[in-house]
């Protein structure tokens, strides 16, 4: 029964997301971080596959994750506002959903920790990109909660999508090339 509804869950965020990148100014504060991770599939995917593979990759990995990468997004979000300057951002989100694709396609089990380290990593690129899209009338606090929220909520919909199709291992495999390929076409357009 969960399963199903994770599933209707998974294909319903992933309906409401805009085809282009994450953009800012439709809102403010909370509601305007709550609706950045849906408002470009960089974002929604990438968040989306943490949560699929640490399912995949099961027991601690199921939480470890998803903690590691919204601790990191919020550590790249806070480097955005204090004025830090990160390199190739748009590319490091762009790797970071064709890295998370291979990473479910093909299976690929490393340790919990590893697998938070890696994750981590993308989260900065994330995170920098919430923060500078951060709308100029948005209270920082505010605006980082309701990403942290969304960031979770998929996180959460990623666990339950990957944990309904751990027995179906081809077709998690399958979702992962389909990520995997979002990410090669956004990487494409990165150059």
């Amino acid at each position: 029964m969960y399963a199903k509804t994770y599933r209707w869950l998974g294909l319903a965020a992933l309906a409401v997301a805009g085809v282009a990148q994450a953009h800012p100014g439709h809102a403010e504060g909370a509601l305007a971080g709550l609706m950045h991770p849906f408002m470009g599939w960089d974002h929604l995917l990438a968040m989306f596959a943490v949560g699929v593979w640490a399912a995949q990759l099961g027991g601690r990995a199921q939480w470890l994750l998803p903690v590691s990468f919204v601790a990191c997004l919020t550590v790249g979000a806070g480097m955005a506002t204090s004025g830090l300057v990160m390199p190739m951002v748009e590319g490091g989100i762009a790797a970071s959903v064709l890295l998370l694709g291979v990473l479910i396609a093909m299976a690929v089990a490393v340790p919990s920790a590893l697998g938070a380290a890696m994750v981590g990593l993308f989260a900065l690129f994330h995170g920098y990109a919430h923060g500078m899209e951060m709308p100029a009338m948005s209270t920082p606090w505010q605006y980082a909660a309701g990403f942290v929220a969304a960031s979770m909520l998929l996180h959460g919909m990623g666990v339950g999508f990957g944990a309904a199709l751990r027995r179906r291992d081809l077709w998690l495999r399958a979702a992962g090339a389909v990520v995997l390929m979002a990410g090669g076409w956004m990487s494409a357009g990165v150059v």
